[in-house]
């Protein structure tokens, strides 16, 4: 059975399938050719449209659109799950998190901030505050391939086409443009330089 917290202030659309034990709070709209399995929890002002969303889903006030939610997955708040996304099972996709076109893969973490377009993720992948996949050059879109087992650090901006293979980490902070091997520690930075005195909001 599906408990509705407010149905007066709940869109379903005709055509959508929600399956039992789940629970729909208000301000929810949910249209198109929407599946959403059993036992999840779909938060309030929450938009899913033509997406498959698996059982034991929590979708935090996210907007989810033509993409499919495999089991278990945790989704916001405020993630934004535009088109063509397949999430596999057992995920993480935290508050201000935006995909689009990705494939992210099992016991996977995006958990704040961070932007990822046409990008691979594998297994047991953790990507940190901040991450950009800068896919779009100002002609083409370009993929992003992130392996099992990596780690993306904080603010790190990765820039497509790029290959990260296996058990890499790269560095908080780092601008990628070249393959990073297996077993990699990848670092780009500039080195950090303190000019004494020259403070420019500092009146002389």
């Amino acid at each position: 059975m599906i408990k509705y917290i407010d149905k007066k202030h709940t869109y379903i659309g005709e055509n959508v399938q929600i399956g039992d034990g789940t629970i729909i709070y208000p301000n929810v709209v949910i249209e198109g050719n929407t599946i959403i399995g059993k036992n999840c929890l779909i938060c309030v002002s929450s938009v899913i449209k033509d997406s498959i969303i698996g059982n034991d889903c929590n979708i935090y006030t996210s907007y989810i659109i033509n993409s499919q939610i495999g089991n278990h997955n945790t989704i916001g708040p405020y993630a934004n799950i535009r088109e063509n996304n397949y999430i596999c099972d057992n995920n993480k996709i935290g508050a201000f998190v935006e995909l689009k076109n990705c494939n992210v893969n099992n016991n996977t973490k995006i958990a704040h901030l961070s932007y990822l377009g046409d990008t691979y993720i594998g297994k047991n992948v953790n990507i940190g505050c901040g991450v950009v996949t800068a896919n779009f050059d100002g002609k083409r879109k370009n993929k992003t391939n992130i392996d099992d087992d990596c780690f993306i650090g904080c603010h790190s901006v990765l820039v497509a086409p790029l290959n990260i293979k296996e058990h890499s980490f790269i560095a908080a902070g780092s601008t990628i443009t070249k393959d990073v091997n297996n077993n990699c520690l990848a670092i780009a930075r500039a080195s950090q330089v303190n000019l004494e005195g020259k403070n420019p909001l500092i009146e002389k």
